[in-house]
């Protein structure tokens, strides 16, 4: 009876590990959706006027330490590719202050696109996003290749985006 148990044990374990990614997991996304941005110097960005060139998009909070670690890193990669047409989007959460956001842009002066998703609708429509950071790669065509919970693997990433901006099917509009 003792191995039966067992085996219910795990087996309620995997459900419950099953029900919490797909709860925490924003929907898989291909194409990206048709929002605009509203940006800490007050321009407003459509993510659609970026087609042709690969974009990462990240949404990331002032109290994320993850998100925190991670900005010097996306700060170096953006410096290195954006002369290449590479353009970068970091999306304040709904929930962070916008004056925390705007001090942090300011000291830790990111040249990167910072975002301000006040009510939530970026959050919304990139399928409901919960955790930060959560990044998307968008490819030239406007096709999400991929989406990332937690720090990125940023070697991996600089390979991908080299890739999209050396092809030959790169296509501008």
């Amino acid at each position: 009876m003792k191995k039966k148990d067992g085996l219910v044990a795990i087996f309620a374990a995997s459900l419950i590990v099953a029900a919490t990614w797909m709860w925490l997991t924003p929907t898989g996304l291909s194409h990206v959706p048709d929002i605009a941005l509203k940006t800490i110097d007050g321009r407003t960005l459509r993510l659609k006027e970026l087609r042709g060139r690969p974009v990462l998009l990240t949404f990331w909070a002032t109290s994320c330490p993850g998100c925190v670690k991670e900005m010097p890193h996306l700060i170096d990669l953006y410096n290195e590719l954006s002369g290449s047409g590479f353009e970068l989007i970091g999306v304040a959460m709904y929930y962070d202050p916008p004056n925390q956001v705007l001090e942090m842009a300011r000291d830790r002066q990111i040249p990167y696109t910072i975002a301000l998703d006040i009510d939530g609708s970026a959050a919304k429509g990139f399928g409901n996003v919960l955790l930060t950071p959560t990044t998307f790669l968008i490819a030239p065509d406007g096709t999400i290749v991929q989406q990332k919970i937690g720090e990125l693997d940023i070697n991996q990433v600089r390979q991908r985006i080299q890739s999209m901006l050396n092809s030959p099917s790169r296509s501008i509009g």
